[in-house]
């Protein structure tokens, strides 16, 4: 079995490992529940001689991550599961640090697959996903290596839509845990991340002021949640489409307005989709855009975006700004796509905030050290986060910002356990 050897990762220029180690320690400060975990780690060794394989965002958050692993004992080889959301001081820091990390900012399509296959080249045990590319990858084109892996964590809601549709197919190759669905991941990544860097990577890529402004959010789960209430409070007037009737009641009581794509076109300046689904912006909505319209995605793939359309459509493209592509239309209006329709707060910005990562990724080291305790007892499924584990980040997170909450009485325990009080 091969050693995993960072000398043989691909990262643009290991010059820059220096700056990258100074903001992982910067981005550290504000994740001290992973920093306890790693503590923890660093003693018990609960994943020694364990090879996990990660198509990660490589930021310094995940940084932080990848080295608490370490301390655990884990064997680890690192590939972005964005082609945009590399920050390359952080991969060459992540080599210096003994982490095989093959990741570059703006590689092209073929690039992002090769380094895919140089972390399934490590005969990972563990897999860990962005987006479920790394284990479709290992499924399709490696099946031989399925047989000794002893299972996975998937951190977003795209990656865990295709675990469960391989599950529903009866081809899922190996347990899953869904990071994502922990509540204390989707509530506050989702929604406090997103909402906060998702409008950050517009603003740096635009200058664009929100106030004032129809921002149009495209779905209406925790991520679209947290985008509207985020833009609200920046003076945006928000109009959220929605396919799902819950969820656009929820919306208007929040406040909000609801109505269909092919309304909402016309009258957004900004439209920022999140569905996790295919072709959310298409033609029939490029027709009736303003000139001027910025469109942006902050869901996991581009192809929320029909770029193909929008291409065919325009006469002529320019790059006014960086992450800016201002198509001209032939009736001469212009629109603008952010990012290449990538995840423009990982491709423009910097991703989330270190302190709600925190909690994401205590997920995912709690989670593997879980998977590597108990496989052998769980079934080819995609699980939940167990409960314990969920508890104990929220409690080490409130632990952290020197928070304190009650504890049931013996009376109230006894009360919510029974079914014989009544009125």
């Amino acid at each position: 079995m091969p050693v995993l050897d960072p000398t043989q990762g691909d990262v643009k220029d290991r010059s820059l490992a220096e700056a990258g180690r100074s903001r992982i320690a910067w981005s550290a400060a504000y994740m001290p529940v992973l920093a306890q975990i790693r503590d923890r780690f660093e003693i018990e060794k609960p994943l020694r001689g364990v090879r996990i394989g990660a198509c990660l965002h490589v930021t310094t958050e995940t940084a932080n991550l990848m080295l608490a692993l370490q301390a655990g004992g884990a064997q680890i080889a690192l590939c972005a599961s964005n082609p945009l959301s590399t920050q390359d001081d952080v991969a060459a820091a992540l080599c210096d640090y003994g982490i095989a990390t093959y990741s570059i900012k703006g590689e092209d399509h073929a690039t992002y697959y090769s380094h895919i296959e140089s972390v399934i080249a490590t005969h990972p045990q563990i897999s860990m996903d962005d987006g479920c590319d790394l284990v479709t990858t290992i499924f399709t084109k490696h099946p031989a290596q399925l047989a000794k892996m002893i299972g996975g964590c998937e951190e977003t809601t795209t990656g865990v839509i295709r675990l469960r549709a391989m599950q529903r197919d009866g081809v899922l190759p190996y347990p899953v845990v869904a990071v994502n669905n922990a509540l204390t991941k989707h509530m506050f990544d989702n929604r406090y991340g997103t909402g906060q860097s998702t409008l950050d990577g517009i603003v740096r890529a635009t200058n664009v002021l929100l106030a004032g402004r129809t921002l149009v959010v495209i779905g209406y789960g925790w991520c679209g949640r947290g985008i509207a209430s985020r833009a609200a409070g920046m003076g945006a007037h928000v109009v959220v489409t929605e396919v799902d009737p819950r969820k656009a009641i929820e919306a208007t009581m929040d406040g909000y307005r609801v109505m269909p794509m092919s309304d909402a076109a016309k009258i957004g300046d900004i439209f920022v989709s999140v569905t996790g689904n295919y072709h959310v912006v298409r033609e029939e909505h490029f027709k009736l855009m303003k000139d001027g319209a910025i469109v942006a995605n902050s869901g996991h793939f581009n192809d929320e975006l029909d770029l193909g359309s929008i291409a065919r459509m325009a006469r002529g493209k320019t790059e006014p700004r960086a992450f800016v592509e201002q198509y001209e239309l032939h009736d001469g209006r212009k629109v603008c796509i952010l990012a290449d329709g990538r995840l423009v707060n990982l491709a423009a910005a910097e991703g989330h905030p270190a302190a709600v990562m925190d909690m994401s990724f205590a997920n995912q080291a709690l989670a593997t050290a879980y998977l590597v305790e108990h496989h052998d007892d769980l079934e080819k499924k995609v699980y939940d986060v167990p409960l314990e584990i969920d508890e104990e980040v929220a409690r080490l997170k409130l632990s952290s910002m020197g928070i304190e909450i009650d504890s049931l009485t013996t009376e109230q325990v006894k009360y919510m356990s029974s079914w014989s009080e009544g009125t």
